[in-house]
């Protein structure tokens, strides 16, 4: 649905990415402009679940619109999806609602839990499994295996970690983010947060992902460098993630 990082692609969305299995459907994360991507491609109400890495805007703004939808031009009668909060978001969800005023129940719209990270849970058919990584805020990496075996890693924000490349050993599919530039960008009392694209294909290099695909980087970027950085530290082509691509697992 989205794939841009802090500040939306022109014509893009943030983070939001769609993932189906048996007639099962699960949005991971739902950052500004994803609910409208969403829309393009199926009704809100056919979301089975909603799975947020963390408390970031970019990767959960839009929870707001979706719940406006399903107060009122969906009804009473839609089916509230699962909302799977990281540790906390539950609190800071209802927090940003008492200071935004909102009048409609965005907690009340869908059905939410918060996940425990070190537990295994399942969603429908799939699998999820979760893997805290460093980032400016607590951020958690997930595992989402399909019935049939097949296992899709999603790394979330994060800087270079040792963590995840443990997390998604021999995983089918490791997307990765690709925020930064060619430079670590250190904020927040020298705490880094994101990675390079040379970074994450040499993380899922290291991870022995069979495929690997960059997300999370700007349209200024060139994406062919984008594409030649990661490629270099991943040692085989990558995949740039944008809207309405597609990948089979």
């Amino acid at each position: 649905m989205g794939k841009s990082p802090a500040m939306p692609d022109a014509g893009g969305a943030n983070s939001g990415y769609l993932v189906t299995e048996d007639g099962f459907t699960l949005l991971l994360d739902c950052g500004t402009g994803v609910f409208a991507e969403l829309r393009t491609v199926c009704e809100p109400t056919a979301v089975d679940a909603i799975l947020i890495t963390h408390m970031h805007v970019d990767h959960f703004a839009d929870l707001l619109p979706y719940a406006h939808a399903l107060a009122y031009p969906y009804g009473k009668s839609a089916a509230r999806p699962r909302l799977l909060l990281p540790p906390g978001g539950r609190e800071l969800l209802a927090k940003i609602v008492e200071l935004l005023g909102i009048g409609y129940p965005v907690v009340g719209a869908f059905e939410v839990e918060e996940y425990d990270p070190d537990a295994v849970h399942t969603a429908g058919p799939l699998t999820l499994r979760h893997q805290e990584v460093p980032h400016y805020v607590r951020t958690w990496a997930c595992e989402l295996s399909g019935s049939q075996g097949g296992r899709f890693t999603f790394g979330a924000d994060c800087a270079p970690n040792d963590a995840l490349v443990k997390f998604a050993r021999d995983t089918d599919l490791l997307m990765l983010e690709a925020t930064e530039e060619f430079a670590p960008f250190v904020a927040d009392g020298d705490v880094r947060g994101h990675m390079t694209a040379r970074d994450a294909g040499e993380l899922a290099r290291r991870a022995g992902a069979k495929r690997a695909a960059l997300t999370h980087f700007s349209d200024l970027l060139d994406p062919q460098v984008v594409r030649s950085e990661g490629e270099a530290g991943f040692g085989a082509p990558v995949e740039l993630v944008q809207a309405g691509l597609r990948f089979t697992v």
